[in-house]
């Protein structure tokens, strides 16, 4: 994707351009940048973009679209959006037939258009068949994000800031794992502080104003009241998290977080994990970037929890989990929350 960006934006534009996967906000951006480098003025731009979706139209009328000329500029761009729905001919002739048109263009693509196949999800069985295994050399994938840590962090940088390893962990635990959730945020954030400080560093303070999240009930304070297993603290900040976030919603992401943050001590009850170097450690331990500064934390934790403990406590969050997903009954979610803090530290 790296390279991808770098090329558009120093003016290397490819006449075809197959972008896949569920991440429709990085597609977006890569199209507008595509669009930017082919047209230096606005009005040539809005001119000569055209939007077409996949349902209203067959790969045969997409073809003679891109080879028909555009108006007063060298180029046009054509952007083909749901194109994992792309319109089927009436008949298997007529699909043969399209789907050919597509492999003459693509082996000639028009000079003077640039086209882009922008696709959702495709079933594995489809995606290895005609139009979409036309298009293979031509695509570009963007998956789900993955490490949220790393491309904040990434995002932040590309404008010259940077996240203190609290604020960031603070950020992707409670921001939803999206691109256009990130970006979005990231944005708000950077013109918030900025506001605060000349210094170009988003604190663990910039997040929780900015991402609504209490500065003394969440999941950062419910952690440190775990590791000092004080089972009063922990029922009583997690009632308060529930309160802030709604009953339901406030447990799940309760139950999200300490089930990593289990999984981790589990991970770190085998003595040779332990004596890794910590950039090792925190790979094992599913940590990137900046987090890696919280490995001493978990070193720290595995004291007081034994490996018992920690699976004890596993097996309770699993069995909340799906109480929460309707696969166990329940009366409430207070009662759902205090009999896991008993089971976890009682």
């Amino acid at each position: 994707m790296d390279a991808l960006k770098k090329n558009i934006l120093a003016g290397f534009v490819s006449p075809v351009y197959f972008f896949y996967g569920p991440e429709s906000y990085l597609k977006e951006e890569f199209a507008s940048m595509i669009r930017s480098a082919i047209f230096p003025l606005e009005n040539d731009a809005a001119c000569n973009t055209h939007i077409l979706y996949g349902p209203d139209l067959t790969t045969g009328e997409l073809v003679s679209k891109a080879s028909e000329y555009p108006m007063f500029t060298a180029k046009q761009l054509i952007i083909v959006r749901q194109f994992e729905k792309i319109k089927k001919p009436t008949t298997k002739e007529l699909q043969k037939q399209h789907d050919e048109k597509l492999t003459r263009y693509l082996a000639s693509p028009a000079e003077f258009t640039v086209l882009v196949f922008d696709a959702d999800q495709i079933d594995k069985k489809d995606i290895e068949k005609p139009p979409f295994s036309t298009l293979k050399k031509y695509r570009h994938d963007f998956p789900i994000i993955k490490t949220p840590d790393l491309f904040a962090s990434k995002r932040a940088r590309e404008s010259g800031w940077e996240f203190d390893p609290d604020a960031l962990k603070a950020f992707t635990t409670y921001i939803q794992p999206s691109a256009r959730e990130i970006c979005h945020e990231i944005e708000k954030m950077i013109m918030y502080a900025s506001a605060r400080s000349t210094e170009k560093r988003i604190t663990a303070l910039d997040v929780y104003d900015c991402v609504g999240i209490s500065r003394t009930y969440n999941v950062f304070e419910l952690e440190k009241a775990l590791a000092e297993r004080n089972l009063r603290l922990c029922s009583g900040i997690s009632l308060m998290i529930m309160d802030q976030e709604g009953q339901k919603e406030g447990l799940s992401n309760i139950v999200r977080f300490l089930t990593t943050f289990y999984i981790r001590l589990w991970k770190l009850s085998l003595p040779h994990v332990r004596q890794l170097p910590p950039s090792e450690i925190a790979k094992i331990l599913g940590m990137f970037g900046k987090q890696e500064y919280f490995v001493k934390n978990y070193l720290t934790y595995t004291r007081n929890f034994s490996l018992q403990d920690t699976e004890q406590a596993i097996s309770a969050l699993r069995e909340t989990d799906a109480a929460l997903k309707g696969l166990l009954p329940y009366p409430d979610e207070k009662y759902l929350l205090l009999r896991l803090m008993q089971k976890l530290l009682g």
